[in-house]
């Protein structure tokens, strides 16, 4: 059949939309109560300000870190379950993740990083941030889904990576390389786990003022070239990171599933 329009016709197309049967809250609430959220690298810095941060939005946090003394205070702040694991154990790692029960959001916020230049990169260095950088949340992730995909929940996981896998960093080879992984590994989980009605996203922070930064960016030679090519002018918080954790976990998120999230004062555009 031909269809014949006039040079100057108008071609009017009607679409009909179909509604969605949920529910639009009239404002964004980040409402945790009755999920269970667990926390890796919960003792101190993000993780510390992420746990904090969930359980006063109602979840009830399960913080694993490597010094029980952190947990500890941890607990006595938010009332939360603590285990003791050093995540590059891979069979006490797999052994803490089974005990816990159901899980029903994760961070795997746990890293190091160990500034070293490239030529002087030593192989222990580099295996053991690959082991706690990709390797721990790989097995975190595997024990949590599984519980998830065998209750029919579904859920929400955040990995906590870097600036370091958008750009290279100079003395972070093992570390860049290991967030780029992590970036990678965080996609496949999103196209695998999808189906399953598991959200999968990660965040990208630019230096944030942890322990751990203050060590690696405390001299004001090398920070001040960073803070340069941020745009806001200064380095991120760790709330700056736990909000942008929150919201993914969240069901304002519902359709964010798979991206890099940077949280990074405008680093990447400078």
């Amino acid at each position: 059949m031909r269809l014949d329009h006039p040079a100057n016709s108008t071609i009017v197309h009607r679409v009909q939309v179909k509604k969605s049967t949920a529910s639009a809250p009239r404002a964004m609430e980040l409402n945790f109560t009755g999920k269970r959220a667990l926390v890796t690298g919960a003792g101190k810095g993000i993780g510390r300000e992420i746990a904090v941060l969930l359980s006063s939005f109602g979840a009830e946090v399960v913080a694993l870190g490597r010094t029980q003394a952190d947990l500890d205070t941890l607990s006595e702040e938010i009332g939360c379950e603590t285990a003791t694991v050093d995540v590059s154990d891979v069979q006490c790692t797999t052994r803490v993740a089974e005990s816990l029960g159901a899980i029903d959001l994760l961070v795997n916020n746990a890293g190091i990083s160990r500034p070293q230049a490239f030529l002087e990169t030593r192989v222990e260095e580099f295996d053991e941030t690959m082991s706690v950088n990709v390797r721990a949340v790989m097995i975190v992730s595997q024990v949590v889904a599984r519980g998830m995909i065998e209750r029919g929940t579904g859920g929400a996981i955040v990995n906590i990576s870097s600036q370091a896998s958008l750009v290279a960093i100079k003395d972070h080879a093992a570390y860049c390389a290991s967030k780029g992984a992590l970036d990678q590994l965080t996609k496949v989980m999103a196209l695998e786990l999808g189906s399953q009605g598991i959200r999968v996203n990660c965040i990208n922070p630019t230096v944030t003022l942890t322990p751990m930064a203050a060590m690696a960016w405390g001299d004001p030679a090398k920070s001040g070239p960073m803070l340069d090519k941020i745009p806001l002018g200064r380095f991120a918080n760790p709330l700056d990171v736990a909000y942008a954790a929150a919201y993914l976990l969240s069901d304002a998120a519902a359709m964010i599933h798979g991206v890099s999230l940077p949280v990074d004062g405008g680093y990447l555009i400078s």
